[in-house]
């Protein structure tokens, strides 16, 4: 009890006093003015955009009496950074205590203090890069007291260490994390990022830099001029070491307008192809009449267009090339609506609904389209899935559209010889009410017109023509001649007889869009790997209706298409797997094993900016989480590169853990570091030497 109160009271008069005081590394008292917490410079690739800030002007003043290399003490914990290390002895291999629900923050802290650049840099003499005149900052503070925490835990010895003076740092600047509830590792990180980067910042006075628009060059050019632009605003071991650059391009949905900016990243938010794809079903007819229907089940998705699922179709189906697909909504046996606008959304089409696709040869399709509609003669009632198919003639007439439905229903006939095809003569009739047959998108007005003659198997047909307007009902027989470009819909009467002579269920029942259950079953059980994660975070997809773009041509907001590519690598990249979700009235956590590797991660094919650098990664630290959302528990596993051996890392306790058992499905953020990289100075890039 004694130890909890004291705990606390510790980090309640640390955050007072560091309100007014900071203490360097020799415990002097430094004057501080009263700053708000940080506000990050940088884009987060696949998280919030955050707002820039401009330098207030203070020259700089190096951290007084800063004296890094000298010994190092806390009253707090009572270590010293610099002990001597006795012959056997490892070190980076102490623990966290657990402070009250701070697992999050250990877990955090120890893929940080084992990512080897930061190590390098944070035991060295890092004093003169203290930035405490930045805005952006938090004057020194927390950079000096994570310092001061990794090389505590880079001392000799494994006993654990409890991370006060770092906590009451992070919760002055950043309220969020004050108190004992339990909070993300992920937004940890990124406001520890963010921070450190400020508060080493060597730019003391950030100059106003006007942005140019890409305006048609090269991307290397204006790569290479935004890079330069944000290195003269932000320079420090952060961007070094973590960030990378992303180009992004944006697609106007009305005027076609293309947008291209290349900005920095400091880790990348992968989505789980599991919750941004679905699985849909379509069934395929074909319109020629050589075949009978096929189902298919594509994955694609879910905030994707048409034209995936049409693409998708063509591979599933082979597509030929001579050959297009027609999609449509099918509803109450009749064609609801046509799905023929490339961009409409998937969202559009719900699970419950059944969509059918028809091969059309392309060179048809701009003839007449012929619509077939199935009824019971003696429940005067629709049944079956319509079906389409185009007449080749200029001006087809009561005989080609015979002859057309006759073609496109002989798959369907039974083998046996009573389906032997013969010509009867039909009686004339005038359909009566078959106005409400047909969709809004083949009907804006009917013409209920007599067909004399009759199939093969003497089915009835009853004709309507479509058009935009009202016409009077007139009999036609097998000369009676049509406008070309018309839609013209038949109406098929089917009789027990029929029945027996055509297998009439290739027509009925056809398979939703997407049936709950086996199909769910099925996603689980496929293995998800980090590359189908990757390629699900740079696969082209529209903005949401609350994130839409300013198109400068069309001078109006609109919801454009945008596209990601990987431009610049850093030397540690950081991937963060979005295991938890957020809908409007549902939370939830992803439990789905992603398969990582943990050597030779080959990143090449994802840069689009080929400049001959190795971009192959190796793993050496994990963030994992336990649990479910809003709970649970944090751990890391971290890699002792010197003696080339993984750690597991449980707040206090630390032991090791073979290498083949680091892979679980509660692995959360992933940390790579690049191999066989020229070595570098710190504060390089890979544009130092083609930018000044």
């Amino acid at each position: 009890m004694f130890d909890e109160t004291l705990q606390i009271l510790l980090e309640e008069v640390d955050g007072h006093h560091s309100s007014r005081f900071g203490l360097d590394s020799t415990g002097n008292e430094l004057a501080l003015i009263s700053m708000e917490p940080s506000r990050s410079s940088f884009t987060i690739a696949g998280g919030p955009t955050l707002s820039n800030g401009h330098s207030s002007g203070f020259k700089s003043n190096q951290y007084p009496g800063s004296s890094l290399s000298s010994g190092l003490k806390d009253t707090d914990d009572g270590f010293d950074a610099y002990n001597t290390v006795r012959k056997g002895e490892k070190r980076g291999l102490a623990g966290l205590q657990n402070l009250g629900n701070t697992c999050f923050m250990n877990s955090a802290l120890q893929c940080l203090v084992h990512t080897p650049p930061l190590v390098e840099y944070f035991l060295k003499d890092y004093s003169d890069e203290i930035n405490t005149e930045n805005p952006l900052g938090m004057h020194g503070e927390l950079a000096l007291a994570f310092g001061e925490l990794l090389r505590k835990l880079w001392s000799s010895g494994q006993t654990a260490i409890a991370p006060r003076v770092f906590k009451g740092k992070l919760a002055r600047f950043a309220p969020q994390f004050s108190g004992y509830n339990q909070h993300d590792s992920q937004e940890l990180l990124a406001f520890l990022l963010d921070g450190l980067h400020e508060d080493l910042n060597r730019v003391k006075e950030k100059p106003y830099i006007e942005l140019k628009d890409a305006d048609g060059r090269p991307d290397e050019v204006v790569a290479a001029e935004s890079w330069k632009n944000h290195k003269a605003r932000n320079d420090s071991v952060i961007v070094d070491v973590c960030q990378g650059q992303y180009k992004s391009t944006l697609v106007c949905p009305v005027c076609n307008k293309i947008s291209i900016t290349f900005d920095p990243f400091m880790y990348l938010s992968l989505p789980l192809p599991s919750t941004i794809t679905r699985t849909m079903t379509v069934t395929v007819f074909y319109g020629d009449g050589s075949g009978l229907p096929m189902p298919y089940t594509v994955s694609v998705l879910k905030n994707g267009f048409c034209k995936d699922l049409l693409l998708a179709l063509r591979t599933a189906c082979c597509l030929k090339t001579d050959e297009n697909l027609l999609l449509a909504e099918v509803y109450e046996n009749k064609i609801y609506r046509y799905l023929e606008m490339p961009l409409e959304p998937l969202a559009s089409i719900k699970d419950d609904e059944h969509i059918v696709a028809f091969r059309i040869q392309k060179k048809g399709m701009e003839k007449t389209k012929l619509v077939i509609f199935h009824r019971w003669q003696e429940k005067k009632e629709l049944f079956g899935t319509p079906l389409i198919t185009y007449l080749g003639q200029d001006q087809p007439s009561g005989a080609d559209i015979e002859t057309a439905v006759s073609k496109v229903l002989s798959p369907f006939k039974r083998m046996h010889s009573s389906a032997k095809a013969h010509i009867g003569k039909g009686s004339d009739f005038l359909s009566d009410g078959l106005d409400e047959l047909c969709s809004s998108s083949d009907a804006q007005s009917i013409e209920n017109a007599e067909f004399e003659g009759a199939l093969s198997t003497h089915l009835s047909l009853r004709l309507l023509l479509t058009d935009d307007r009202v016409m009077n009902f007139k009999a036609f027989k097998k000369d009676t001649l049509f406008e070309p470009g018309k839609i013209l819909s038949v109406v098929m009467d089917w009789t027990d007889k029929e029945q027996g002579l055509y297998d009439a269920s290739y027509l009925k029942d056809i398979p939703e869009v997407h049936k709950a259950g086996f199909a769910a079953k099925k996603t689980r059980q496929e293995a998800i790997s980090l590359s189908s994660c990757l390629d699900a975070f740079l696969v082209e997809e529209p903005l949401g209706p609350d994130d839409m773009w300013y198109c400068p041509r069309c001078k109006e907001h609109r919801q454009a298409v945008k596209k990601l590519d990987l431009w610049m690598l850093p030397e540690i990249i950081v991937f963060h797997l979005k295991r938890f979700t957020y809908g409007r009235y549902l939370k939830n956590k992803i439990d789905t094993f992603v398969n990582f590797p943990i050597h030779n991660l080959d990143l090449s094919k994802y840069v689009k900016n080929k400049d001959g650098q190795s971009y192959v990664y190796e793993l050496y630290a994990i963030s994992n989480h336990y649990g479910g959302l809003g709970g649970g528990h944090y751990t890391a596993y971290a890699k002792l590169i010197d003696e080339n051996r993984w750690y597991h890392f449980d707040d206090g306790h630390v032991s090791p853990v073979n290498e083949s058992d680091i892979k679980t499905s509660a692995a959360y953020l992933l940390f790579y570091k690049r191999v066989n990289e020229s070595k570098m100075e710190i504060g390089e890039s890979s544009y130092s030497h083609s930018t000044s």
